[in-house]
Formats: structure tokens, C-alpha cells, sequence
């Protein structure tokens, strides 16, 4: 798991293909990144499924739950296919985009 810091955003990039293996190595860290925003570069995996992405949940939940964002990049699955807890966009870009726009309505209370 390779960890960059940019401001408040940590940006989680996998090298192998095992998305549980990197879940838990991200729960196994998460007291380093759990005040910042989260993006999970995922764009290096060949193939990414729901079922996959499920694995993040909890993991996405509890980080939205304190009023932080969290973010998956990946182009091979639809928004639309995974629960509303689980925010995915398919570049980098749309990513810090996402963020800057979830702490605009943070500001303003939503």
C-alpha cells in the first residue's frame, strides 16, 4: 500500500490485486489518515467488482460519519450498482473535485 499525503487528503494507491488485503491494511493504519479526506486509488486493478467495492463499506461509513470524505477511483463499475455509502468516480481529478465540493456543503452545514 503505497500512502501520500497532499494538505488534508490521503491518497491510497494498491500495487496488487487483493482488495481485502487492502482494506485491512488500510484499517491497520487508519489512526494515521483518519483526520484527512481518503481517496483509494483503485485504477491500477484489472478487474474490480460490486462485491469488491462492498468491501469498503464499513471502511466509508464510519469515515463520512465523522465528517470526512471518502473516495474510490475505479472506471470499471457504475456508481449506480453500489450502495449511496460508497462514492466512486472514475479519475483522480473527479476525485479531489468530489472532495472540494463535500467540504463546501460541510461548511455550509449540509
Amino acid at each position: 500500500m503505497i500512502l501520500d499525503k497532499q494538505e488534508n487528503i490521503s491518497i491510497i494507491t494498491q500495487e496488487s490485486s487483493n482488495i481485502i488485503a487492502l482494506v485491512q491494511k488500510i484499517e491497520a493504519r487508519y489512526h494515521e489518515i483518519k483526520n484527512d479526506n481518503i481517496i483509494v486509488n483503485l485504477f491500477s486493478f484489472g478487474n474490480v467488482t460490486k462485491s469488491d467495492l462492498v468491501e469498503f463499506l464499513q471502511l466509508s461509513k464510519k469515515h463520512r460519519a465523522s465528517k470526512h470524505s471518502f473516495v474510490i477511483v475505479t472506471n470499471k463499475i457504475s456508481t449506480d450498482d453500489l450502495p449511496e455509502a460508497i462514492m466512486t468516480v472514475p479519475t483522480l481529478q473527479e476525485a479531489f473535485d468530489i472532495i472540494e465540493m463535500e467540504e463546501i456543503e460541510r461548511d455550509l452545514g449540509f
